[in-house]
């Protein structure tokens, strides 16, 4: 019975990095994304829209689909494109992914 009337022991007050600990590391995993992940490929983005907005009649040009070509027109979302002597296509500007002198440089390295 007297137990019962007893007051618990005191537990010590936790710290400060034992209150906020998994705040801290949530914070770092957020800020290490965004280092290694979405502001790398923002940059990457930014520059791809920046060639395709330089795209002029002439450029030569890769397609997503692999096809090669050389630019004729330019649209505001479009380009027409020589495959071949006499072949063309008109294909959306968001499907250009290269220039061929990128990939040879890519390959030299």
């Amino acid at each position: 019975m007297i137990h019962l009337l007893q007051a618990a022991p005191a537990q010590p007050e936790p710290g400060f990095m034992q209150q906020y600990s998994m705040l801290i590391m949530i914070a770092l995993m957020v800020l290490v994304l965004w280092l290694f992940m979405w502001r790398p490929e923002a940059k990457r983005r930014k520059q791809m829209q920046e060639f395709r907005n330089s795209l002029k009649k002439g450029s030569k040009i890769i397609t997503a689909g692999g096809i090669y070509g050389t630019v004729k027109e330019v649209k505001d979302n479009t380009l027409l494109i020589e495959v071949d002597s006499n072949v063309t296509l008109r294909i959306n500007k968001d499907m250009v992914v290269a220039d061929p002198s990128d990939l040879q440089q890519a390959q030299q390295k």
